[in-house]
């Protein structure tokens, strides 16, 4: 196996540059004597390793305030060729990372002197790190290898060592390696993950490299079983733009932890401007933004992150007494008896563990407050979230804002739907078409027929789709619409139908309108409404908001429609919207589910009573859950497949306000 080259001729021109500086300094200064630089906060701790009896030091540097709390504790962030990353790191965290501690790991100290005479001081690093036992006879006397022993003792003994001196969270372990120490985490990863919960990955890997990864992850696959719950670690891979070379086993490595049955993997990857050694400074500045990151339940990130690069919180961030963010959502604290308190509590961390599926964020109002906070896994306070098909319910929202406003009146909703779509031509429409009104739209029995393989070739013309040419083809390209095809069917366009009315009638565009009308009085300004091919704002999902938002848009419906004072969506129509109209007919929905203008009603028992429940419901377990006889609103954010939260919320929450 070839060894890096270019690290050790880094370091020896570091070596050379250092040299040559000293005896510059000599020459000059022949009569004054120098002295070391002692660097206070780091505090240097020798330590052997028992079961080879090595000895490494380690290099801890605590944070400014480790003193002034005795109750507090910090994550710790472990590194490796401490010399080499020391300095950086150390500056990194300082201004972004400040509440960590700071582990640096040394090469062996006691190494035998032909080794350091040929090597340099970085020897054991070779060995240490390496999970290849193949010889080199360019280097005999290296014995490569030595991973898992090096594992080993970072395990029993440094972490040991670290958590029994220190105050350390043990919910928050990283780990930072950069080219050959980053392939050793990369080692750590794909073997005892649990090992660290964050892996930053530098350059980490060579083609060279896989086939010996794979062959540890055929091993290790075998041996797993799908009963077992599974881990969970964020991964930050990085590396040099002129490092081409690096692609291909990267994807590969990859693929490998995909691969895993019980291990699940946040990967952001990223590419930086430079090659191996310049694009190092850059690696661990940004891996450092990306580790506070996953630290805090605020977001360092801009809204351009990609919602699936975004890592795992470390810990969930859960609060009774939540902070007044000035941003128009009232708080409060959580009062209800400590029993419903330590069972509200005691499911929340139920939820982090991934008890109940993968969710990000809950939180309760109660009478217009909101008195409980909490957010996991992806969960952030001022990252818009995905709504999936909640975004329907916003839709209705808005219709019930045109209505409020004169653009149209509750009889609208039982006229023929083209009859306000003045650019769709009736003459060449579906027999049948004026069947379809909002009304039939709104409780998705529009009654369209459509070869989905057909409209896939439409949808690649967004001239001809543009507008109400949407409706337009959709009313050209169906069957006849009948009172046999005028049954519940889920989407079918229907909310696409209901957009484009509200396009036609208020004045503008429906994207204005929305924001204008909607958002903008609610003080909902952190978001993103995607655009559907015809131009118009998406009306049945690909929209996100933040949960606080969410929880903006629940008491609005709380509230019969009105906000501070002002009657923002009808009255009569809200109440349409949120009653049991219809039932519908997917098996995929509980069988007491009724729905009512793209907003969702069931009953929730507590003892022997029953409460009338509606809510906003996408997939993944995006939720907007409003009682009104209990005044609570509930928000649930998600990336659940099988979205099952609904029995905890009903079990847990809603009861403990049922005593209020």
């Amino acid at each position: 196996m070839k060894i890096t080259k270019l690290l050790i001729w880094t370091f020896a021109i570091s070596l050379n540059t250092v040299f040559a500086q000293e005896n510059s300094v000599i020459e000059n200064t022949q009569n004054i004597e120098g002295t070391s630089l002692v660097l206070p906060q780091i505090q240097v701790v020798p330590i052997k390793d028992t079961e080879t009896a090595r000895n490494y030091e380690l290099y801890i540097e605590l944070p400014e305030d480790y003193s002034e709390n005795e109750n507090k504790t910090y994550p710790v962030l472990y590194y490796t060729d401490a010399m080499w990353h020391l300095e950086m790191l150390s500056g990194s965290t300082e201004f972004m990372l400040e509440d960590v501690i700071l582990v640096g790991i040394s090469w062996q100290k006691d190494i035998t002197e032909d080794l350091k005479q040929q090597y340099g001081a970085h020897a054991s690093r070779f060995t240490d790190y390496s999970f290849w036992k193949k010889a080199n006879p360019n280097h005999p006397k290296l014995k490569f290898g030595q991973a898992k022993n090096h594992l080993a003792f970072i395990r029993n003994e440094v972490i040991e060592y670290v958590n029994n001196n220190y105050r350390t969270d043990p919910d928050i372990r990283s780990y930072f390696g950069y080219s050959l120490s980053g392939a050793f985490g990369a080692y750590i990863l794909l073997t005892q993950p649990d090992t660290f919960d964050n892996y930053i990955l530098g350059s980490p890997l060579n083609k060279g490299l896989i086939p010996y990864l794979s062959e540890i992850n055929t091993k290790l696959g075998a041996s797993e079983s799908n009963e077992n719950n599974p881990l969970h670690a964020n991964v930050y891979i990085a590396y040099g733009t002129l490092e081409k070379e690096k692609d291909e086993p990267i994807d590969e490595f990859i693929k490998l932890l995909d691969s895993r049955k019980n291990l699940e993997v946040s990967i952001q990857r990223k590419v930086i401007e430079g090659d191996h050694g310049t694009a190092f400074p850059m690696v661990a500045v940004q891996s450092v933004a990306w580790l506070s990151s996953l630290m805090s339940h605020v977001s360092s990130y801009s809204n351009e992150l990609s919602f699936w690069s975004i890592p795992h919180l470390n810990k969930a961030f859960v609060t009774t007494t939540p902070e007044d963010r000035t941003d128009g959502v009232s708080v409060d604290t959580l009062s209800v008896n400590r029993n419903d308190r330590n069972s509200i509590l005691n499911l929340s961390e139920e939820i982090f563990d991934g008890k109940h599926g993968n969710y990000d964020a809950v939180l309760i109002s109660h009478k217009n407050k909101l008195v409980f906070e909490s957010y996991y896994k992806k969960g952030r306070i001022n990252l818009p979230h995905g709504q999936a098909s909640a975004v329907k319910g916003y839709t209705s929202l808005v219709l019930g804002r045109a209505i409020q406003m004169g653009y149209l009146s509750m009889e609208d909703l039982h006229k023929p739907l083209i009859s306000f779509l003045k650019d769709v031509d009736p003459k060449k429409v579906a027999k049948g078409a004026k069947k379809i009104t909002l009304h039939k739209a709104l409780t998705m029995h529009g009654g369209l027929t459509i070869d989905r393989d057909q409209w896939k070739e439409f949808e690649k013309d967004s001239v001809r789709l543009k507008g109400q040419g949407l409706v337009q083809t959709l009313l050209e390209q169906s069957g006849p619409i009948t009172h046999e095809s005028q049954t519940y069917l889920y989407g079918n366009f229907n909310p696409m139908l209901v957009m484009t009315v509200i396009d036609a009638v208020v004045p503008g565009t429906a994207e204005n309108f929305i924001k204008t009308e909607l958002l903008d009085k609610l003080g909902i300004t952190n978001y993103k409404w995607s655009t559907h091919i015809s131009g118009l704002p998406q009306a049945g999902w690909r929209a996100s908001i933040i949960s606080r938002d969410m929880l903006k848009l629940g008491n609005l419906v709380l509230n019969k429609g009105k906000l501070n004072g002002e009657q923002l969506i009808s009255t009569e129509y809200l109440a349409k919207a949120t009653s049991g109209i219809v039932k519908p007919t997917q098996d995929w929905m509980p069988k007491d589910y009724r729905c009512g203008y793209f907003w969702y009603q069931t009953l929730v028992k507590i003892d022997d009573k029953s409460y009338d429940t509606t809510f906003a419901w996408g997939g993944g377990g995006q939720r907007i859950i409003v009682i009104e006889e209990l005044d609570l609103t509930i928000v649930i954010s998600g990336h659940d497949r099988e979205d099952k939260i609904m029995t905890q919320i009903s079990e847990i929450i809603i009861p403990a306000f049922v005593k209020q």
